[in-house]
């Protein structure tokens, strides 16, 4: 069955990567068969979280897990677990937090939009949120000053979202908290690679997604200290229950965990490392671009191809040639949350070989097109009402 052409969607080429705006990720043929085998069961679901708090701990080295719907719902969730405790009264309370410690402490430079703002996620559980330090600078003096008698909880995000520097490390955020007997959550929704080390930090909750790069149905995962993801679990039963999740979401993470326990890491980052190469080779040489290779700015064990426009040599501006390539069918979505500074990324994650070649023609062709082809292309996803030339003035 042809999906696109029954309900008259666009086919996308997705070389932006595992984003939720573009579904998450292509769900792996082996977690695809647990899941379709599921959908024609039924399942006690208590029992299924129980299973899956096993295969989490032993993926990940924490002492218990459970899957919420996904890393969002983690957050709010593993928010309101550490106001609330496994007490169904303060369960059935919130948002109402009267009588509970209903402060999240958070470094300002932390304080990301992931397609939504994370300190609204955290509200959503009636918590507060205390922001701590600018943008660019926040020290172990003012986190420790701003933890007090009524902090719930301390929430760090591990994302490329966040500012890289100036911030305090998650090790050292860890032993404050902890020092002033506070548990400490962490965002690290595309870190399913980084996750052993995430929990050995001592952090008290670990939220990650299901399918992001474990490439598993529509989840979360949460994994940490048992006590406290249990009374996760238990928020299914007050504020949790609006985005429960379904039994294929946890056979979703089972198996994807089962398959990554199972992966060849350095073998899977050659393959990532050999597509990511036949971009950079098949854009080289058009005059006003520079190719470069992006690690990822936290560590995991994949890199993506960094493409820079000049745009007084090109004619036109990174926005525009995303915004090109995208308004087609099938449309190509390039990694473009930098284009205001002149440069996008293209991750080969979800590329097959003849798609990495289908990007990289069609780039060539918008990038190499005419003057006059250049100008309407401006003219049409150009910025408002600034004219082009000066535009172009300000480059200079």
């Amino acid at each position: 069955m042809d999906l696109y052409e029954k309900y008259r969607l666009t086919r996308i080429v997705n070389a932006c990567g595992k984003v939720t705006k573009l579904a998450g990720a292509i769900v792996l043929p082996e977690v695809r068969e647990v899941v379709h085998e599921a959908m024609g069961q039924f399942y006690d679901l208590e029992e299924l979280q129980t299973r899956s708090g096993e295969v989490i701990a032993k993926a990940t080295g924490a002492e218990w897990g459970c899957v919420t719907a996904c890393s969002a719902a983690g957050i709010a969730m593993g928010v309101a677990a550490t106001m609330t405790g496994k007490s169904l009264g303060n369960i059935a309370q919130l948002p109402d937090t009267a009588g509970m410690k209903n402060e999240v402490v958070i470094q300002k430079g932390h304080t990301v939009n992931f397609g939504a703002p994370v300190t609204q996620t955290v509200r959503l559980s009636g918590a507060q949120v205390i922001e701590v330090g600018t943008v660019d600078g926040t020290t172990e003096a003012l986190l420790h000053h701003a933890i007090g008698e009524h902090t719930a909880a301390v929430l760090f995000v591990v994302s490329h979202h966040t500012v890289q520097f100036g911030c305090v490390p998650l090790a050292r955020v860890v032993a404050l908290a902890h020092e002033r007997g506070v548990p400490v959550i962490v965002d690290g929704a595309a870190q399913s690679f980084l996750v052993k080390e995430i929990v050995a930090t001592g952090a008290d909750l670990v939220i990650c997604s299901g399918h992001k790069y474990l490439s598993g149905t529509t989840a979360g995962m949460v994994c940490g200290k048992r006590e406290l993801v249990e009374a996760v679990n238990l928020q299914n039963k007050g504020i949790g229950r609006p985005m429960k999740v379904g039994k294929e979401g946890v056979f979703g993470v089972m198996a994807a965990l089962e398959y990554r326990m199972k992966l060849d890491v350095g073998d899977w980052q050659a393959e990532q490392n050999r597509k990511m190469q036949i971009i950079l080779d098949g854009l080289v040489g058009i005059d006003g671009i520079g190719l470069r290779v992006d690690d990822d700015p936290n560590g995991n064990p994949f890199s993506r191809a960094h493409v820079d426009v000049d745009e007084r040599v090109v004619g036109l501006s990174a926005e525009v040639i995303a915004s090109v390539v995208a308004d087609d069918d099938p449309a190509i979505h390039l990694r473009d949350h930098h284009v205001d500074e002149g440069f996008f990324t293209v991750d080969a994650m979800e590329l097959s070989d003849d798609e990495i070649v289908l990007v990289c023609t069609r780039l060539r062709d918008v990038l190499t097109a005419s003057e006059a082809e250049k100008a309407n292309m401006m003219d049409t996803y150009g910025v408002g009402d600034v004219p082009r030339d000066v535009r172009l003035h300000w480059l200079r």
